[in-house]
């Protein structure tokens, strides 16, 4: 017998009918804005389209370090020597975190000139360091991108300086800070940082402030990253955290500095404005019971084993229904995390998206006379 359980909660969807809505538009050729919790997309424009991603490089540089510190193969106390090949784009005309042939810097010094400053400098060290070769490194970075979805990027550098075959899009640089933020939230603490002061080597400490222009505005950005070539002009990999909601914005082909400024921020405030997120369900979260079939319990509670969000236009209100599916009652034993429904999210009927739920506990099956008279009673009764 298929049960459905209209579940306990009705969640309102807003269509994008607002005629101010679908005429938004942002001042740059490739352009996509992403609702961290959901993962809706809510607003793009050739995000597929190729890119040279310039400084936005520095993301993935940063992510293979944080890989590396995670699994305990790297340490933000060791230090790594400078090489002359480093310290060359030390040089004026290049972002640089001012590092000398010789030093002895610290991963987490490096990191800071990366991140904060945008050292070309301090990405190659980085990379020499880790990889013994920015080459090296740059396969490293290819493959990460390949393992996390980034399905049109190739990286032949560490720093995204000049080079035609180092390329993404603007829907994998989204896809690349995603994941930057989702597995390393205490390291993306860096990017939030207004400043970082250098302490060199025979020399006076070099200060130096964040590149990215939304960290100064006060609309909730902690991050991302900053980028310039003169064949692609200015870019920004964007996030703001504000009301419990996180948005992602990544442009890229804004004219000017100014223009990348105001027109990232009036994308993110304007998905703060017309978009609400909704919570469905938290992962490992308790949300409903089942009924189980000769079991020592008659029910069994069940979870997803993620966190559920919806994203919404403020615009006109409609009511959607979950439901839960499942055949049922569910015969015991039932053994915990085992797949036992499905929740269904419809919008009239039509589905919105599906997920499937599993049990949070393990229900032993009843005793050979208790499953007698259980079944004895149904045969008799009709009673489950």
């Amino acid at each position: 017998m298929q049960l459905k359980i209209l579940f306990k909660a009705l969640f309102v969807l807003f269509f994008l009918t607002n005629s101010s809505i679908a005429k938004f538009d942002i001042k740059a050729p490739r352009v996509i804005l992403q609702d961290y919790l959901s993962g809706k997309i809510l607003f793009e424009k050739n995000a597929d389209h190729s890119i040279y991603p310039a400084s936005m490089t520095k993301i993935m540089t940063s992510i293979i370090a944080f890989d590396l510190l995670k699994s305990d193969e790297l340490n933000l106390n060791d230090e790594f020597i400078i090489s002359e090949n480093a310290w060359r784009l030390s040089k004026s005309g290049y972002s640089s975190m001012f590092i000398m042939v010789g030093d002895e810097v610290s991963v987490e010094d490096l990191l800071r000139g990366i991140i904060v400053v945008s050292g070309n400098d301090a990405c190659v060290a980085l990379a020499e360091g880790i990889a013994g070769s920015e080459e090296e490194f740059a396969i490293m970075m290819t493959e990460k991108a390949k393992e996390i979805g980034m399905t049109n990027t190739n990286f032949s550098n560490s720093s995204g300086i000049n080079d035609p075959n180092n390329y993404s899009t603007v829907r994998d640089i989204m896809i690349m800070s995603n994941y930057l933020i989702k597995n390393y939230p205490d390291y993306y603490n860096y990017f939030a940082e207004k400043k970082f002061t250098w302490d060199r080597t025979g020399g006076d400490p070099i200060t130096q402030g964040n590149r990215n222009p939304l960290l100064y505005k006060n609309i909730g950005a902690d991050g991302v990253k900053t980028g310039y070539l003169a064949v692609e002009k200015y870019s920004l990999a964007s996030s703001i955290y504000k009301n419990n909601r996180r948005l992602i914005a990544v442009g890229s082909g804004f004219k000017t500095k100014n223009s990348r400024s105001k027109e990232s921020s009036k994308l993110l405030i304007w998905g703060l404005t017309n978009f609400d997120t909704i919570k469905v369900a938290k992962k490992n979260e308790n949300f409903e019971k089942l009924n189980v079939w000769m079991g020592k319990n008659d029910t069994v509670k069940v979870s997803t084993n993620k966190d559920i969000y919806i994203t919404i236009p403020k615009a006109k209100k409609k009511h959607i229904k979950a439901i839960i599916e499942y055949e049922g009652p569910i015969l015991a034993p039932i053994i915990k995390n085992q797949k036992l429904a499905k929740l269904k999210i419809y919008f009239k009927d039509e589905i919105h998206s599906e997920h499937d739920l599993y049990s949070s506990e393990t229900i032993k099956r009843e005793n050979i006379i208790s499953r007698i008279f259980t079944s004895l009673n149904y045969l008799v009764w009709g009673d489950v």
